[in-house]
């Protein structure tokens, strides 16, 4: 007996000594993994990865999607993880490594937070068509005139008109039955085809967005969309209040309940008629081995993973900074990522199994009625539910499910701010955390209001456009860089290896490889990529006026010129002779860079001041 109580004291004191006395930390390895795991399975996963599948080669689209994973996604995942852990401290203040580069954490929460704002406008979206989804029939089940469908609306396409010339020098418009009725044909260039919108994608830009013809006319606030806006941020404020102990409860519902409904939609998806229709498409016959001499595939792989993880906007880091030192991250890294792939692929069955109804039933191609982001979501996807049994039903799961997928990913999104700003200013923001995360909602609720105007959809798309492109995988490229070649990745995996137990040479061999040469050229390739192919936005055919483009451009330029401005500040305020030796003092961590422990596990602590760590030395290292 004696002995196990020595042994209990003993894992007592060790989960005792990774706790940091200072900052809040996860109250079990469940909070984490499923707040990671939400944070990394978003919207994402469910309309876009099926829609990429689908039009890459089906199956085979798979081989480039896990090359790609184990290639960029994986490597970056670990080094955001290790990174954040190892100093407990967020994506800014986490930059003590290598002071001079700490402006790529401001650009991460700057990032971060501009996609906040237009992304839990989406989850409002969702909200909006979860409520409108209690009545039956639909409402747009067909084209009622209650709200507002005018005379383009139709289920099905309207017969193309023949300006037909008539007998006597006149012309006359008619239709196709009257041709048919009178055996005429229409000559070329006489056919008139009648404008079509059928009643779903009506419904969402006339009743739930209100669209107006372009940007430049915002109109008024749509003011039902305000309000799901401001009941998702009063859900992520009262979630985020109290820091990570409430959060970290909250996931257990928001990041298992997608699955849940995604299982019911399968089970319900095949078992309609025309259902294998589009599980073909998807990765049966039209998997096409030959597509993987495309660069455009491994292009849309390797962005498809890069954007599907989250790396690069600063969350991983700040979630895994309330890690206990003694956490094995490795093993989460893999446990997320694996979890996020396959939930792409089985979301993807979930779609085109309804999808193929859909087609089965309108007698169309499926790719006819295959759409990804805002259409998957907003009109083709409920204009398929709208067509089953029950449909009141599996339209409130579907967008019951949209917004739990959304939410854990916008809680991780805002607590990349929230962490941040503790971290830098721990004395005073530590005690009013309730209030900080309220301020924060309320400012960013507000800046939101112009996604909800009438042309609030075109600012969506518009900020999606830059931020969400190029721009994340320039901090993504100096963030591995930086940490590879600058801090050195031997330090970096010694620094793993005090956490997570050393690992033979052979294990470090390929994350080595990774980090300092595979993920950044990979990561390059891209960037340059998407620099060269770089188109201005649009909305369907609506092309964007100059001045909104040029301010996507000051958007993005704003959260990126803080990189080489905080470098100028640091070279500065460095100490050294000339140029040179100041670059080099900026680039060297700083006296409290380290694990942030109990002095009585680590001994890194200066005894003038015991909450203070110190520089590692050469010593410490070799111990």
């Amino acid at each position: 007996m004696a002995w196990k109580f020595r042994r209990i004291l003993r894992v007592w004191a060790l989960k005792e000594s990774d706790k940091n006395v200072h900052r809040d930390y996860w109250s079990s390895k469940a909070d984490y993994l499923l707040s990671m795991i939400g944070y990394a399975v978003g919207l994402g996963n469910v309309w876009r990865f099926p829609f990429l599948a689908y039009k890459n080669g089906g199956g085979a689209f798979l081989i480039p999607y896990v090359i790609m994973l184990a290639l960029a996604g994986m490597p970056l995942f670990f080094l955001e993880c290790s990174f954040g852990q190892f100093a407990s401290l967020g994506p800014v203040e986490v930059w003590k490594a290598v002071p001079i580069f700490q402006g790529i954490g401001v650009t991460m929460v700057l990032m971060s937070s501009v996609v906040s704002i237009y992304y839990n406008v989406i989850i409002g979206y969702s909200m909006y068509y979860m409520f409108a989804s209690f009545q039956s029939p639909l409402p747009w089940t067909d084209c009622f005139s209650w709200w507002g469908a005018d005379e383009t609306c139709s289920r099905t396409p309207k017969d193309p008109l023949c300006n037909l010339s008539m007998t006597g020098g006149h012309f006359e418009v008619v239709n196709t039955t009257w041709l048919n009725a009178n055996n005429e044909t229409c000559p070329d260039g006489s056919k008139i085809n009648v404008p079509h919108q059928g009643p779903s994608e009506q419904y969402w830009d006339i009743v739930a967005l209100r669209r107006s013809s372009s940007i430049d006319e915002t109109g008024n606030i749509v003011w039902y969309l305000a309000l799901t806006l401001l009941l998702a941020w009063i859900i992520v404020g009262v979630t985020l209040a109290k820091g990570i102990k409430t959060s970290g409860k909250v996931v257990y519902f928001t990041a298992t309940f997608p699955y849940f409904v995604l299982v019911i939609l399968l089970i319900r998806g095949a078992t309609l008629e025309g259902a294998y229709k589009g599980i073909e498409y998807y990765i049966g016959s039209q998997s096409n081995i030959t597509k993987l001499g495309d660069a455009e595939v491994w292009k849309d792989a390797a962005t498809q993973i890069f954007f599907s993880l989250s790396v690069g906007w600063g969350g991983i880091t700040a979630l895994s900074s309330y890690n206990r030192f003694h956490n094995n991250c490795y093993t989460d890294v893999i446990i997320v990522c694996v979890v996020n792939c396959m939930t792409s692929v089985f979301a993807g069955f979930v779609i085109f199994s309804v999808l193929g109804h859909m087609a089965h039933i309108e007698d169309k191609l499926v790719p006819e009625v295959a759409q990804t982001g805002f259409g998957l979501a907003f009109i083709a996807y409920p204009e398929a539910l709208s067509h089953l049994p029950a449909a009141p039903f599996w339209s409130i799961s579907f967008f019951l499910m949209l917004v739990t997928l959304g939410i854990d990913s916008q809680f991780a999104l805002t607590e990349t701010a929230l962490t941040a700003l503790v971290d830098q200013f721990p004395k005073y923001l530590r005690p009013r955390r309730i209030l900080l995360t309220f301020g924060v909602c309320l400012f960013l609720y507000l800046l939101g209001l112009v996604c909800v105007t009438e042309a609030g959809i075109y600012w969506i798309n518009l900020m999606d456009h830059f931020t969400a492109g190029w721009g994340i995988l320039v901090v993504a490229v100096l963030e591995i860089i930086v940490l590879s070649w600058i801090y050195g990745v031997n330090r970096f995996i010694k620094d793993s290896e005090m956490m997570i137990g050393e690992k033979s040479w052979l294990f470090w061999l390929w994350w080595k490889g990774c980090w300092t040469f595979v993920s950044p050229t990979l990561l390059l390739v891209i960037l340059i990529w998407s620099l060269a192919t770089f188109t201005p936005p649009t909305y369907g055919s609506i092309q964007y006026p100059g001045w909104s483009t040029a301010l996507g451009w000051c958007i993005i330029i704003f959260c990126i010129i803080w990189i080489p401005i905080i470098a100028i500040v640091k070279i500065v305020q460095a100490k050294g002779s000339n140029l040179w030796k100041k670059i080099a003092e900026a680039s060297k961590p700083t006296p409290d860079w380290g694990p942030y422990l109990k002095k009585h596990r680590w001994g890194r602590y200066d005894k003038t001041n015991e909450d203070t760590p110190q520089a590692d030395t050469p010593e410490m290292e070799d111990s």
